[in-house]
């Protein structure tokens, strides 16, 4: 794990960069886990990291209901696992869907506890954790119940599956309006955006601030591509892998010129 910012710490995983991160308590002996990933061994490798800190996992936060969020292992002990309520009501209803995909993602994930998330009371804004303030910022774009996280004390966004550098907005296609959905939460992200020194991403690269308005931007210019057919000139689809231009095709067919 690497330190990007007091008390915040990130391990970034090979699998489609997935990136967990840890936020340390103000007594410097509890922490919270955002999004442990993603294989068995390597949420046990976490754990022991963790305990040789000294540090005892005290809540834990999923920012969506996709399977890669929602990974959990007995080394992590028994805090409370939270997710906004429409994420925990979606994890239940796709559990063994989501079971499924993980088992055919990548060997040695462990989904046993997929569906295992306590819902947080609807409109929460700031996390029920003691140890440091962390709000709550909950939109609809690219999973039903997603949230990122801002450590507010260090400016650190949690941003889940937005804001990546290495994957363009992936767009909820099931969503009534996947389009306007993912482009209000991008309005919310740029309301705190003067408030942020450090971005992390679900995948890719953790960034600073002016990463952080790069990003807001080129995602803008993603979604207007999708309207005016030149999304796919973002070079984040330079080289990029099958399923990801397969996310990409689905987009452009979902989202016709003029219609969310």
């Amino acid at each position: 794990m690497i330190e990007v910012a007091p008390g915040v710490l990130v391990a970034t995983h090979p699998f489609c960069a997935t990136t967990t991160t840890v936020v340390v308590g103000a007594d410097g002996r509890e922490c919270l886990v955002v999004d442990p990933a993603v294989t068995a061994a390597e949420i046990d490798a976490l754990a022991a990291d963790l305990a040789s800190r000294g540090l005892t996992v005290t809540g834990a936060f999923s920012t969506h209901p996709h399977w890669d969020h929602l990974l959990w292992r007995p080394a992590l002990g028994d805090a409370p696992r939270w997710a906004t309520a429409a994420a925990a009501q979606r994890a239940r209803v796709v559990a063994d869907d989501n079971a499924r995909k993980a088992r055919e993602a990548l060997p040695g994930v462990d989904g046993r506890w997929l569906d295992r998330v306590t819902a947080l009371p609807p409109g929460t804004h700031t996390l029920p954790w003691p140890g440091r303030s962390c709000r709550v910022l909950e939109h609809r774009a690219h999973a039903v119940g997603h949230a990122a996280l801002l450590v507010d004390d260090v400016g650190v966004l949690v941003a889940g599956d937005m804001l990546s550098d290495v994957e363009p907005p992936l767009l909820d296609l099931d969503a009534d309006t996947p389009w306007d959905d993912y482009s209000d939460a991008l309005a919310l992200f740029e309301t705190v955006a003067p408030e942020v020194s450090v971005l992390v991403p679900g995948h890719g690269r953790v960034g600073d601030h002016d990463e952080l308005v790069r990003r807001l931007a080129a995602d803008r210019a993603y979604l207007g591509g999708l309207r005016d057919g030149t999304a796919s000139g973002d070079p984040r689809l330079t080289d990029a892998e099958d399923w990801l231009r397969d996310e990409h095709e689905a987009a452009v067919r979902r989202i016709e010129p003029g219609l969310s």
